[in-house]
């Protein structure tokens, strides 16, 4: 039987806690019904025997300490909310006892925002990891050594897995069971609770924002400029020449303020804005390709393929607003 720890930190959010544990008991109850034994023992692990979660509304009893649980097969380390350099602060106690269990052999799961607890433990330096889309740019910042993919939906590198933002956790539940009980049993299971079980981008949901919070006031005016003039033909020559900058000083200086390239930004600004023609207006996708500033289709698809993981239409389909017949 595989020990599962699914931790409690302080501040976690509710549902990255009892998703997982309600996920994988059923399994162990699919199971009885079919005359076979449990494959899971699933327990909550803390630092203390009550711990407050999602802003203090809630508190949860934990089965178990962290002092308690000398091995273990998967520990799961819940999404934290709020200040997370302060979440940080108040969990660091499960970080050599994360490090220590790894070393033992334990696997280890980080769900959406878990993985600043996860990288802070630093198993995952020069690894893989992703995380919500919304908190890229503050891990990128706090843990420059873990490689962000941020587009990911599940990561799986040496034992240890992360999954990305919000509900995308049940991604990665059903991705763990299909690797401990088999493929039949994580289909019934994404039945059962409803999971899109074939997603594996974060891509489509991402709401591109422009990263602002650096200290290059120059760079921001070309972000601005950007995203005020996305509708023409911009250049990163003509972008230099704004700033007096030689090309090769504004591509340096741009990447490092805000992860992007001159040119990936304003494909960005574009497809964003793209999108957002596609979910509220009734252009057609070539009269969204012209407003946004493309003139050439399948450049314009390429584009928004790349960033978003859908065709143009298939993201009409999606999240386009439906038309309600008038009476």
């Amino acid at each position: 039987m595989k020990q599962i720890s699914i931790l409690v930190p302080h501040g976690a959010v509710l549902g990255s806690i009892e998703g997982p544990r309600l996920v994988f008991s059923e399994v162990n109850q699919l199971l009885q019904r079919l005359g076979r034994p449990p494959l899971f023992r699933v327990q909550l692990v803390g630092l203390t025997p009550e711990t407050p979660v999602c802003g203090g509304l809630y508190n949860i009893r934990t089965e178990l300490l962290i002092g308690d649980v000398a091995r273990t097969d998967l520990i799961i380390i819940p999404a934290v909310d709020g200040d997370l350099s302060r979440a940080l602060d108040v969990n660091k106690d499960f970080l050599p006892w994360i490090t220590q269990r790894y070393r033992q052999g334990a696997e280890v799961a980080s769900l959406c925002l878990g993985a600043f607890l996860l990288a802070a433990t630093g198993l995952i330096d020069g690894r893989q990891c992703t995380t919500h889309w919304a908190a890229a740019h503050y891990f990128r910042v706090m843990f420059p050594q873990v490689q962000l993919v941020e587009d990911r939906l599940i990561t799986d590198e040496h034992g240890i897995y992360s999954s990305g933002g919000a509900f995308s956790y049940l991604n990665l539940v059903l991705y763990l069971i299909e690797k401990y009980a088999g493929r039949d049993m994580a289909v019934t299971c994404a039945k059962v609770f409803q999971i899109d079980i074939e997603r594996v981008s974060q891509s489509a949901f991402v709401i591109f924002q422009g990263q602002k919070e650096h200290g290059d006031e120059p760079i921001r005016r070309i972000q601005t400029y950007i995203e005020d003039n996305y509708q023409e033909k911009l250049t990163v020559d003509q972008l230099a020449d704004l700033l007096a900058l030689g090309r090769r000083n504004l591509e340096r200086r741009f990447k490092k303020a805000t992860a992007n390239s001159v040119v990936e930004y304003i494909q960005r600004v574009k497809v964003e804005a793209a999108k957002n023609r596609l979910e509220t207006s009734p252009d057609n996708v070539n009269e969204v390709m012209y407003r946004v500033g493309y003139s050439d289709p399948k450049a314009f698809r390429v584009a928004f393929k790349r960033i978003t993981g859908l065709s143009p239409s298939q993201y009409r389909e999606k999240y386009g607003r439906a038309r309600v017949p008038v009476a």
